[in-house]
């Protein structure tokens, strides 16, 4: 039989558990009321708190832009503030990002998601952050490919066109779609790149990271198989002796043949 103490410390780590189980829960209760809109992406509730629409981008200048206005950056909050401004919402999710936002799936109260209405309007693109579940991407790239074949909001401004991968060099630290053949596969120090030209130094690359292909492996995906395959990469391209995006996650990768 455990003695007193040991039964009163137990008592009181179920006591904390739950509370701190009671305190997560309003992050999916519904409906919270919003009560005012950011930008494309960015709402705040009527309680205080901002909350991030997890896994999609939407036209936003980046951070210390001082160029003016940003290319359907206020269409984009336009559009989210039609969509869920005084409206009650749910969140499905809940993390917290480094800014203090709940970043989270969010539905409008009679069921509307608003993810899926900024693809379908052409004015956000898939970004499978936020811890997002795999058959949620797909559903994201379907309505975002719907939108991009139409001619809709962003996809009709040359300004988000797809890349080619020799311009990517040309879009550092910004998030692009990037289109090509890849030229070479190669696995080093427990890394994958995929290179689209035959001079690695230079050209356009995709790395996967070791921390992504155990998700790669589950699908039964072989990354070293598309060596010349036609496929569209999604992400943020940065500068690493060349253009690069990294691909933590199957579902950035599509391919096109």
């Amino acid at each position: 039989m455990p003695s007193r103490s040991a039964a009163k410390s137990f008592r009181s780590g179920v006591a904390a558990a739950v509370l701190l189980l009671s305190s997560a829960l309003p992050l999916r209760a519904a409906p919270f009321e919003v009560a005012t809109i950011v930008d494309g992406i960015t709402l705040t509730l009527a309680d205080g708190r901002a909350v991030r629409l997890a896994a999609i981008l939407a036209p936003d200048p980046p951070l210390g832009w001082k160029g003016g206005t940003w290319r359907l950056a206020e269409a984009a909050r336009t559009a989210l503030s039609n969509l869920a401004l005084g409206h009650g919402v749910e969140l499905r999710g809940g993390e917290i990002d480094r800014y203090g936002r709940v970043v989270a799936q969010v539905y409008r109260e009679d069921g509307l998601w608003l993810q899926g209405e900024m693809l379908r309007r052409g004015l956000a693109r898939t970004s499978a952050d936020g811890g997002v579940e795999r058959t949620l991407v797909i559903d994201m790239l379907a309505l975002e490919a719907a939108a991009r074949e139409a001619g809709l909001g962003l996809w009709r401004d040359p300004f988000y066109r797809v890349r080619s991968p020799d311009e990517a060099g040309s879009s550092i630290e910004t998030f692009q779609l990037v289109e090509g053949r890849i030229a070479d596969a190669a696995k080093v120090k427990g890394q994958v790149f995929l290179n689209f030209g035959a001079d690695w130094h230079a050209a356009f690359t995709i790395r996967l990271p070791r921390s992504s292909l155990a998700a790669f492996k589950e699908l039964d995906f072989d990354p070293l198989a598309l060596k010349g395959r036609l496929v569209r990469v999604r992400g943020w391209i940065r500068f690493d002796r060349r253009p690069m995006i990294d691909a933590a996650r199957p579902e950035l990768i599509e391919l096109l043949d």
